[in-house]
């Protein structure tokens, strides 16, 4: 599975915008030039800066980091997309597209962020307080906010 990371990688990652992650928080890391294929589920922390392949479930936060290529169907509390994503996203919480970031499919979210210069090309699902949700965006395509 995706190997721990130990803890002087941990603490010489990079900072920068990874949402409610410090880097010490990170429970595992799939580094770059690393390549997995397979289904993923975590509690936690995760970042990916390599390439990933599947699915992946959790309760926690994933980070895709800047130069990762994932092509998977997510479902987690809160992704921050730093790398390129091709795949459907549920995010219970929320999503946060970073620039360079690039989103190629459907996501489903309580809050979403775009920053300007991040691509998102599909269409997005709000989930209202009340569990009701509401079409956002009808199919066109976002680039940045």
């Amino acid at each position: 599975m995706v190997p721990a990371a130990s803890n002087s990688e941990v603490k010489h990652m990079n900072s920068g915008p990874q949402g409610p992650a410090r880097p010490g928080d990170v429970n595992a890391l799939l580094g770059r030039g690393s390549e997995f294929e397979g289904k993923l589920t975590f509690e936690g922390i995760v970042r990916i800066d390599g390439k990933f392949t599947g699915e992946i479930f959790s309760d926690g936060t994933l980070i895709i980091g800047e130069g990762a290529r994932v092509k998977a169907e997510i479902t987690v509390d809160t992704v921050v997309v730093q790398g390129e994503v091709v795949g459907n996203i549920r995010a219970k919480t929320g999503i946060e597209l970073h620039a360079p970031g690039k989103l190629r499919g459907n996501m489903q979210a309580g809050s979403l962020v775009v920053q300007k210069g991040a691509i998102f090309d599909g269409n997005c699902v709000m989930e209202g307080r009340d569990g009701a949700t509401r079409p956002v965006g009808g199919g066109t395509t976002a680039s940045g906010a």
